[in-house]
């Protein structure tokens, strides 16, 4: 599809200090796209993100790809805390947890990977780069939520797809924190945000064989994939 992008300027960036690494995908989680990209725009809350999509595809950029974005908040990957210098940030407009976690259209999804494709292909990126706003702040971000269709975005070559459960000696733990989630945010925490990810049929936080298989495929993906979620 062609990609056709309106420019929404809004004045809460600055500069980068790191080159981008990461594409990172969040759901708006308000009662309606107006309102989001309005809060987007108001230099009050202090908030941005580089682009949304709307429910109907539109693609609307409000910060440029060489400036910051304040999309993350409080969040590390890999080691790395300053995320929002390391990223680029696409709102997708959803109501989320709050408003009932509605399922993303079609022709929403089908803008999302056209997105995300230009953007890799623009900045060098590979899938394993493309992750969830809850991988990064476990325990404090849900989104883009269990919803969200990760598989549908692996098929088109836009993020990984979901490995066969290996089973493996390796400490869940240590495989957690060599995919790059942070463990500071607590077991519990981590585990839930890799099950939105990974095993979206049943978040429960819960470290059961299914699970820790999971966490031993994708941390021994290789180290090409390193990182991934």
């Amino acid at each position: 599809m062609t990609l056709d992008v309106v420019a929404a300027p809004s004045p809460n960036f600055n500069d980068r200090r790191a080159p981008i690494s990461l594409i990172l995908l969040h759901y708006t989680g308000m009662e309606s796209g107006a309102a989001a990209v309005a809060r987007l725009r108001d230099p009050r809350a202090e908030v941005s993100s580089h682009y949304v999509v709307e429910e109907d595809g539109r693609i609307l950029q409000l910060v440029g790809d060489d400036k910051r974005a304040w999309h993350a908040g409080v969040a590390s990957w890999q080691g790395a805390r300053d995320i929002n210098s390391l990223s680029i940030g696409i709102e997708i407009v959803n109501g989320g947890h709050d408003y009932g976690l509605p399922a993303y259209p079609a022709l929403q999804i089908d803008s999302v990977i056209a997105l995300v494709r230009e953007l890799m292909a623009r900045h060098g990126l590979a899938a394993h780069q493309v992750i969830g706003h809850s991988d990064v702040a476990p325990g404090r971000k849900d989104d883009p939520g269990e919803h969200f269709p990760w598989e549908t975005l692996a098929a088109a070559g836009c993020a990984l797809a979901m490995p066969e459960p290996a089973p493996s000696n390796i400490d869940p733990a240590e495989g957690l924190g060599r995919i790059g989630y942070d463990l500071e945010a607590g077991m519990d925490a981590v585990l839930t945000a890799f099950q939105r990810r990974w095993r979206p049929a049943r978040v429960d936080g819960v470290l059961d064989e299914e699970t820790r298989a999971l966490i031993a495929a994708i941390a021994c993906r290789g180290d090409a994939e390193a990182g991934s979620a």
